[in-house]
């Protein structure tokens, strides 16, 4: 694929231009056709992983998998996003709900993309080995890293944002305003030589100049208007006083000057202010996982134990960590 077009896969967009995707988030660009594109890649891949769990118990529970599964996501995506916008809107973030809706598509894409790679390998331990309890651990571990990973690209898209002043504008603006109103170091000024004063260790012509010092109280030569040439002692060379150096410093050859900002007292272990908005994202990603985990046991079966008959939905009792529990005490 040529590097100037596009690529038709959004996953792959995201995958090798992530930086190009939260830049397009922070402009507002075409988010709409984006979010479009990412919403119908992740149906797609949810219900063909959803398929693969289904056919563990028959067909036409992977049919109803199939549809479940996407409905899970996005219905659990339209429960936590306005908790997600209103956070950033209390703490002082400039997101719009466009914005908000495009990050979280991107760790929700991620995510089904991610499951469905590992859907061949669910189903060769589907056609292997038979066991309903091994096979619903496994998909649940997968489901869970697949969520890790596209809960990472979430926490680092809402990083960019904040780069760019949209979670904390206060801090971003007086971080600027610090920038624009530093004063500039002062800069030392040499001493004046006399005009006209030539050294008498002048060098050849064709050699460098810069290489000939004189030392102070030496002999120079001067030209009078007659023509005539005299001596006379050079001028003693002073350093440069700097603001903030006791008046007569002097230094050992070699050593320059010390500048006052040279010594800028430097802070260790101060810690990185993280803005209100962000600590929320992690408050909210348990959220988003507490409230689809529980809408996930609401409309289970998604596997569908073999031996109870075909059903669309179960009975509400227990809840999700428990099953998962006994699962893994039954193994």
């Amino acid at each position: 694929m040529s590097g100037d077009r596009p690529s038709p896969l959004v996953i792959e967009r995201i995958l090798r231009d992530r930086e190009g995707i939260w830049q397009q988030i922070v402009a507002e660009r075409d988010l709409n056709g984006l979010t479009g594109r990412m919403l119908t890649s992740s149906a797609i891949a949810l219900a063909c992983y959803g398929a693969v769990l289904g056919f563990f118990h028959s067909p036409l529970m992977a049919l109803t998998s199939a549809l479940k599964l996407p409905l899970l996501f996005l219905v659990t995506l339209a429960i936590c996003l306005p908790t997600l916008y209103l956070f950033n809107l209390v703490f002082g973030a400039r997101l719009s709900v466009r914005q908000s809706l495009a990050l979280v598509m991107v760790a929700i894409t991620v995510t089904s993309m991610l499951a469905v790679a590992f859907a061949p390998i669910s189903l060769f331990f589907l056609i292997t080995a038979n066991d309903y309890g091994f096979f619903k651990l496994l998909n649940v571990a997968i489901l869970t890293l697949s969520a890790l990973v596209g809960l990472r690209f979430l926490t680092g898209g809402m990083q960019v944002l904040n780069d760019h002043g949209l979670l904390a504008p206060e801090a971003s603006t007086a971080k600027a305003t610090e920038q624009v109103t530093a004063p500039a170091p002062a800069q030392a000024v040499p001493a004046a030589v006399p005009a006209g004063a030539t050294p008498v260790g002048t060098p050849p012509a064709g050699q460098d100049a810069a290489a000939v010092a004189v030392p102070a109280g030496a002999a120079v030569a001067e030209s009078t208007s007659n023509g005539a040439v005299t001596t006379a002692p050079a001028p003693a060379q002073v350093p440069a006083q700097l603001t903030g150096q006791p008046a007569g410093a002097s230094f050992p050859p070699g050593y320059p000057p010390q500048r006052p900002w040279d010594n800028a007292p430097i802070r260790r272990g101060e810690p990185t202010q993280r803005p209100a908005s962000m600590t929320l994202l992690y408050i909210w990603i348990l959220l988003f996982g507490f409230v689809g985990t529980q809408l996930a046991w609401t409309l289970r079966p998604f596997f569908g134990d073999p031996g109870q008959d075909f059903a669309f939905f179960r009975s509400i009792d227990g809840n999700f960590y428990a099953e998962i529990l006994r699962t893994i005490a039954n193994l």
